[in-house]
């Protein structure tokens, strides 16, 4: 069944030791179009959260936001130099007062100098706890987003179908409007034909040969049983587990084709009338599966 790109989830996660939030959107991309942000301490786990990514969505412009918050430490998590803290400020005052400058700013200064401030390192399982459990809440958030881009599928699938329909429908009022079109261009012919013939004399073979040419020019059964065809196959796709959106849009250009054939090669008021319908019911098809995975 059809899967739409446009998706949206989210999940949480809270105990006494930490919060998690994740959320996940996507939208239409013909490939993994993925952008994330999270926390500097995950910033090494980008390439693992992409595989995880693709594994759960496949492609679309996709977004995941993840929060992360810890909870009840009374630890810093920065560790200060205090050492050296102190020989940077009284360096610095030293030198203020040398010049008879303002000393207002040489604790912020000070405070600010390398190495004076550094982040505290967590302990590897600690880490890797902490990570596992984000993991935990980026797949459930993920699979919160494929089941919303499923939802929007099946939506998308009941537009589809209907479009079809329509077009369908269109094709079999040409089918039945080309046996009247047919006689009328013969009456038109021998019409003129008879008024030609009165005045003037004619190569009975070549005139025949020509008729023929002209016909063929004419005839649009092929376009008929072409068209049939991809809206039949249209219809097999959309029911396929996975990957249908590529095909159903080279479908729809080879739909397209036919119907802009037979419009140009039929040259009747009354089947142009059911072309320029089926046209309007392509381009929504068109449209919708752009956003179809």
């Amino acid at each position: 069944m059809i899967k739409s790109m446009t998706g949206f989830g989210n999940a949480g996660f809270e105990n006494e030791q930490m919060m998690i939030h994740v959320e996940v959107k996507s939208l239409n991309s013909k490939f993994l179009d993925l952008s994330i942000r999270s926390p500097k301490q995950f910033s090494d786990k980008e390439h693992e959260i992409r595989n995880v990514v693709q594994g759960a969505l496949d492609r679309g412009k996709v977004s995941v936001n993840i929060e992360f918050l810890s909870k009840g430490s009374k630890e810093l998590p920065v560790s200060i130099n205090e050492e050296l803290f102190a020989t940077f400020y009284q360096k610095y005052s030293a030198m203020a007062e040398s010049v008879g400058s303002n000393s207002d700013d040489v604790f912020k200064l000070a405070l600010q100098s390398p190495n004076v401030i550094n982040n505290v390192t967590a302990d590897d399982k600690n880490e890797a706890e902490e990570w596992n459990q984000v993991k935990k809440v980026l797949l459930e958030a993920l699979k919160n987003c494929d089941s919303f881009r499923q939802d929007e599928g099946n939506s998308l699938m009941e537009k589809l179908v209907g479009n079809v329909e329509s077009i369908a429908n269109g094709l079999e009022k040409i089918s039945q409007e080309e046996g009247t079109r047919k006689e009328r261009i013969k009456g038109k012919i021998k019409n003129h034909f008879n008024e030609w013939l009165d005045e003037n004399s004619f190569d009975a073979n070549r005139f025949e040969q020509e008729l023929i040419y002209y016909f063929e020019k004419l005839d649009i059964t092929e376009e008929i049983v072409r068209l049939d065809t991809h809206l039949k196959y249209f219809s097999k796709i959309m029911k396929e587990d996975k990957n249908q959106g590529k095909k159903l849009g080279f479908i729809s250009q080879e739909i397209g084709r036919e119907i802009n054939t037979i419009g140009s090669k039929a040259n009747d008021a009354g089947i142009q009338k059911h072309v320029i319908l089926m046209k309007d019911e392509l381009e929504k098809i068109k449209e919708q599966s752009m956003n179809v995975l």
